[in-house]
Parts: C-alpha cells; structure tokens; sequence
C-alpha cells in the first residue's frame, strides 16, 4: 500500500500542509524542516530511487583557482546535458563554493533531496572535501576526482600514463633536460601528472632536476605572472617544459616570449587538455586532447545504470587521452 503525505505527516508532526510542499521543493519550508522530511518519506518508502527524473550536475570550488579560467567544464557540462536529455533526465546545474559562508547548509540542501542524483565535478576536491558527501542516499558520483578509499564513483582522466606519454614524446624527440611547469595548487590530477613525469624520466635514466621544476599559478594570468618574476632571475632553463595544464603552458609561454625566448626553438612545451585556445595560440600548442564531452555523457550512462539496477558496486572509469601533434615541440 502506497504511503501517504498524511501519514509521513503523523509520522512527522509537521501538516500535511507542509510536508506537500517540502516534498514538491516550493520555496517558504525551512531547511531543517524540508531535510526532516525528505529523509522520513525516504525511510517510509514514498520516495525511491525508480522516481529519480532530475541529475544535479554540481560544480564545486575550493578556491576558483581550476574551475573559473577555463572553458574545460563548460565543454564538459555540454556532453552532460546532451546525455541527460537522450536518457529522458532533467539536468540541474548547482554551485557549491566552500568560501561561501553558508556551504555547510548548500550541502545539507543538496544532499536532502533524494529525488534527485548527484554528480560532483570534483577538480578541486581534496580528500577531506568528499566526507560530507559520502552518507548520501542518491546515486552519486565524482568527475575528475576518484576517492582512494573507493567509497564512491568516479570518472577520471587517465593523467599518470598520459603524463608519461607526453614526456616519452619528448625523449623520442631528443630532449633529455626535460622540466615541469607545476600547477602550486596540487589538486590530484596534477599529483598523478607528476607521477607520470617521473615514471618517464627514471624509465630513460634521464635526471629530474629541481631547477627545471617551476611552480605556477594554475591561471593562465598568474602563471604568466609567475614565470616573468621566475625569467627576471635569468635562470638556466631545460629544452622542454611538460606543463599541468593548458593555462600554465599558455601563460608561461607568453612570458617566455616577452623575455626574448623562442618557442620551440629555445624551449618545447606540451600542455595538458587541449582546450580551444591550444589551436590559436601562436605557435599552436601540442597538448593531451581530454574528452571533456564524452566524460559528461559517460557519468550520465552511469547514473542511470545505478537508478535502474540499484547496484552497490563502486566502479573507477578512467577516460584516455590522445596526444595532439603541433608546433610548440621542436626536434633536437
């Protein structure tokens, strides 16, 4: 038999009143009071995981410093969305930004909701960041994060052999003083792509060294910032550079260029996504070509894989990239 508004409410003490227009999301219900419900309509059966029509795609920010200088997410949303409609789910695009005063309640709202799924962007997230979510009862997932306790969902690019492979480009090119252009907030893509760098210069006995490692804003501005006060100390540089991502890359090489440096003919430089500005900048940048679209559209297959078979297995889905050839890597 079907649970009724009136019983939750019984069950609730809140009015039949109350307790529709909690459940209906109008606006006039206290947070507290809305959450209460949701999770005693849950326990009595009246919502359940086959009534999910909506999926939150939710962008979290930390600090900004990832998401709010690049067309990568927006690129990776479009896929999202596209998915979503194909599958017949309402996309609901939410922010969630910890330097709000409120983040705590925007989350507790979030998570409330069991009549919709969650999938988190989570470039930005650090491990202690993920806790608050990991109670939810909603199909949830991560993009661009993977949890190493396996607790959750995630979608991820494969950085560490991508990153490998761009360096083993280089050695095959001829560069042997290989440098790493590090994005200074160390988000867990970026620790990945170092560990990538470093498998390949070991595997060609090839020395990593700190000098050639330069820490940079992870915008495209600051690291163009940085690497003009780092150039002004007129230091010895390596013949390549392998940057965290495109916006390090492309900002470094505007600084190298105005101290006088020639790309590539004094310094290579491989970048990291493969975002639009890669195929204008001059020269065109060599990058790894992320497919931002099909990773949206793959979280959305996969969510709905969860919704229909209620499945408790917890799958890591690693996305490949391809290395795109062009003109900011020379041959020694």
């Amino acid at each position: 038999m079907k649970v009724s508004i009136r019983q939750i409410s019984e069950k609730t003490g809140y009015s039949p009143a109350t307790v529709s227009n909690a459940l209906n999301r109008k606006k006039g219900v206290n947070k507290e009071t809305a959450s209460e419900i949701f999770k005693v309509a849950k326990e009595m059966g009246y919502i359940s995981e086959a009534s999910i029509t909506k999926i939150k795609f939710v962008l979290y920010k930390r600090n900004g410093l990832i998401t709010e200088d690049t067309p990568f997410f927006s690129l990776m949303i479009d896929g999202f969305e596209k998915e979503c409609r194909e599958y017949g789910y309402e996309m609901v695009l939410c922010y969630l930004d910890r330097r709000n005063p409120d983040y705590d309640e925007q989350v507790k709202w979030l998570l409330s909701d069991t009549t919709s799924a969650i999938a988190l962007m989570g470039a930005e997230l650090m491990e202690d960041d993920l806790d608050v979510f990991k109670g939810t009862k909603s199909p949830f997932l991560t993009l661009d994060y993977w949890s190493s306790d396996m607790s959750v969902d995630g979608i991820t690019i494969n950085n560490s052999d991508s990153a490998r492979m761009a360096i083993e480009y280089l050695i095959n090119k001829g560069h042997k003083k290989i440098g790493y252009l590090r994005g200074k907030f160390r988000i867990k893509a970026f620790r990945s792509r170092a560990v990538g760098f470093k498998i390949a210069m070991n595997k060609h006995d090839l020395p990593i060294a700190n000098s050639y490692i330069l820490s940079l804003d992870t915008t495209m501005d600051g690291s163009y910032k940085d690497m003009c006060e780092l150039l002004k100390q007129k230091p010895e540089l390596p013949t390549a550079f392998f940057a965290d991502n495109d916006m390090i890359a492309l900002g470094a090489m505007k600084a190298l260029q105005e101290y006088g440096y020639k790309i590539p003919e004094d310094v290579s430089i491989i970048g990291f996504d493969d975002l639009p500005f890669c195929e204008i900048a001059s020269p065109r940048l060599t990058s790894l070509r992320v497919p931002k679209q099909e990773m949206g559209q793959i979280a959305v297959r996969r969510i709905n894989d969860m919704i229909k078979n209620h499945t408790n297995v917890k799958l890591k889905t690693q996305v490949c990239t391809d290395f795109i050839e062009r003109d900011s890597v020379r041959i020694i």
